[in-house]
């Protein structure tokens, strides 16, 4: 079993537990205009036009888009975010059909072959703060 393998393993294994979890659901063919606070493990299939907060994993479906900024645990994506992700405090993956247009700003990242990230990332450390070298010089 090669060192990839393993790392998949383990990420799948996260993505599982997520979607176990799921407590709000957002189905294909449905559109929602505004903010949206979710308490739990969200999953997206339809239409978010606004911000979105998820105490918990978000997972959007291959079906799912947000247009908005995105704060969540973690972040599963294979449909689209137009809109900044904040998954500071744990992890983001876009899989081979996720789109993102926006920043992000996590702990881990996992980007798949074939997805699209439009965007600049910065990586948190374990105390929560990027790891921008020029801000800790200015400091």
């Amino acid at each position: 079993m090669s060192l990839f393998q393993t790392q998949k393993s383990s990420s799948t294994t996260l993505y599982d537990t997520a979607a176990q979890q799921v407590v709000t659901l957002i189905g294909s063919g449905t559109i929602c205009e505004g903010k949206l606070h979710a308490e739990g493990s969200t999953r997206i299939d339809g239409e978010i036009k606004g911000d979105v907060e998820v105490k918990g994993s978000l997972i959007v479906g291959s079906t799912g888009k947000i247009e908005g900024n995105t704060k969540a645990d973690n972040v599963f994506l294979a449909g689209e975010i137009h809109g900044n992700i904040d998954s500071s405090e744990g992890k983001t993956e876009i899989s081979d059909t996720g789109k993102v247009v926006g920043d992000i700003t996590t702990k881990a990242i996992v980007i798949d072959e074939n997805a699209v990230f439009d965007g600049k990332c910065s990586m948190t450390s374990k105390e929560g703060t990027t790891g921008n070298k020029e801000a800790k010089e200015q400091k």
